[in-house]
């Protein structure tokens, strides 16, 4: 029902607001078709549009190149200032949760807003940015970045459902990630408490999780509670540190969502007090 609900909405900001028979006629629905479907729904020198899942903002773009994801640029200097408000007026890595909408396709994706590489439209963009579906990869990897497969499953409402199913390894992966993005939804979900990630997270300039050991996941299919040890850098305004320590991971049951104990992990690393 929620679902259904977030789909309507969606049409009616796309239909200007304005109840027509068309909304009542037809309904759209979120799909996340691989990525060798998705590069032939939308070849090269296609435009569609691009919807921003957290501002609701919409602008219209064109695919360029990219063979593993799509290379686009904006379709105009319109659409090159709608983008660079999404991002707060200042270009980024990060990636975000869009819809993709060609035709009557509304296809889950990710995208990042920095120009990189060549351009050829006269839109006020210097180079392309990329769009990256469920199973398309980097350049330089033969994988799906983690990140954009986060995004990915936030756009086709996934999200709960990956993160319920995932081993403690792959919510540890997500939760470092998530903080890597500053996206405050997805880390908010993974944590045990609730943290003030807003006043944390502008503090942090960068994280990477260095190292984590494993132990087979089939082997912790009853456990409700895990210290995993790992190393973590992080950087803020002060430098560079280093976390080396255990992350506690604990469930409520063997069929429930891993979360981690995030106050534990923030208080080690002096970003809240004890």
């Amino acid at each position: 029902m929620r679902k259904a609900a977030v789909i309507l909405f969606i049409l009616f900001f796309l239909l200007g607001g304005q109840k027509t028979e068309a909304e009542a006629a037809i309904s759209y629905k979120v799909t996340m078709p691989d990525w060798k479907e998705v590069n032939h729904i939308v070849p090269k020198y296609t435009k569609f549009t691009v919807l921003d899942i957290e501002t609701g903002k919409k602008f219209k773009v064109q695919r360029r190149a990219g063979s593993n994801h799509a290379d686009v640029q904006p379709l105009t200097v319109k659409d090159t200032s709608i983008m660079k408000k999404i991002y707060g007026g200042k270009w980024s890595w990060k990636r975000r949760a869009i819809i993709v909408i060609h035709k009557d396709h509304w296809i889950a994706a990710s995208m990042h807003g920095m120009p990189h590489g060549a351009g050829a439209l006269q839109n006020n963009f210097p180079g392309h940015f990329c769009i990256h579906f469920y199973g398309s990869t980097t350049h330089r990897t033969n994988s799906m970045d983690l990140s954009h497969k986060l995004m990915i499953l936030k756009a086709a409402g996934k999200l709960n459902e990956y993160l319920a199913k995932a081993n403690p390894y792959d919510v540890i992966y997500a939760y470092f990630t998530a903080i890597k993005q500053q996206d405050e939804p997805i880390v908010s979900k993974i944590s045990l408490q609730k943290v003030n990630w807003k006043k944390i997270m502008p503090e942090l300039e960068y994280i990477n999780l260095a190292r984590l050991e494993y132990l087979p996941p089939e082997d912790l299919t009853q456990e409700i509670s895990l210290d995993v040890p790992i190393d973590v850098e992080w950087f803020n305004k002060t430098g560079k540190h280093l976390f080396r320590g255990d992350l506690h991971l604990v469930r409520f049951s063997p069929q429930d969502a891993w979360k981690i104990d995030s106050l534990h992990f923030l208080q080690e690393n002096y970003l809240v007090q004890q």
